[in-house]
C-alpha cells in the first residue's frame, strides 16, 4: 500500500513517552491545521515533559490501525475509547 498520510514517513510527529516506553495504546490523534503536523497520544497526559518526537513511519509501525484515519483533514482530531473501538472524528474549535 502506498503511504496514506499527507506527511512523509520520515517527518516527525508528536507522541508521548507513555506510548513509546510504556506501550500505552494511541487513543487520540490530532492533525494540526497550521502546519499539517500530527500528534498521536494515549490521552493520559498533556504534560510537556511527556512529549517526544518520532517519525510518522515509526508511529504507524507501532499501530497500523492509524492508517484508518490517514485522511483526517488538517484542523480535525480523532479519538477512540480503546484500540478495538472505531475512531470518532471531530473538527477542532
Amino acid at each position: 500500500m502506498d503511504w496514506p498520510f499527507d506527511q512523509a514517513r520520515n517527518v516527525m510527529a508528536v507522541t508521548t513517552h507513555q506510548v513509546i516506553d510504556k506501550k500505552l495504546p494511541i487513543l487520540m490523534v490530532a492533525h494540526y491545521e497550521d502546519d499539517h503536523s500530527w500528534a498521536f497520544t494515549c490521552g493520559t497526559t498533556n504534560k510537556s515533559e511527556d512529549l517526544m518526537l518520532v517519525s510518522m513511519g515509526n508511529i504507524v509501525n507501532l499501530d497500523a490501525s492509524l492508517k484508518e484515519i490517514s485522511d483526517l483533514p488538517p484542523g480535525w482530531s480523532a479519538t477512540r475509547k480503546s484500540i478495538n473501538d472505531q475512531w470518532v472524528r471531530e473538527k477542532d474549535e
